[in-house]
């Protein structure tokens, strides 16, 4: 398994890192199989979507903003309860294709860091099922 670092910039923060997904499974050699990611963050998701426009990006982050706000009726104490359900609304995992060690993303598709309770430095887990 390899592990990197994603640091984020504001409350919530869509990070392409395709490049650093690509690189980890490269690394492990030109074989076949599924790429797991994975973020063990319960305020933090992954995704992938387009990666051509960043409109796209800023589509998602406001949708997610409208159908989840920051002054909900939460109960949860700490004040993040909107970030913790988006988090579960994305999901925490992808699931990704691997052949002769590239992954098999579509054209226009890259993966995604979702930063919903930021800025902070994130993990993500990359690993390799062959």
């Amino acid at each position: 398994m390899e592990t990197f670092r994603v640091k984020t910039s504001s409350r919530t923060d869509l990070v392409d890192i395709t490049g650093e997904v690509a690189k980890a499974v490269a690394g492990s050699g030109p074989r076949d199989g599924i790429c797991v990611v994975y973020v063990p963050h319960t305020t933090a998701g992954i995704t992938i979507n387009e990666n051509a426009d960043p409109s796209v990006r800023h589509d998602i982050m406001s949708v997610l903003d409208g159908m989840v706000p920051w002054d909900g009726p939460y109960r949860h104490a700490e004040g993040n309860s909107a970030a913790h359900v988006k988090a579960s609304l994305v999901g925490f995992t992808a699931v990704i294709p691997v052949e002769k060690g590239r992954l098999a993303l579509g054209t226009w598709q890259g993966v995604y860091f979702c930063e919903f309770d930021g800025p902070r430095t994130r993990q993500v887990h990359v690993q390799l099922v062959t």
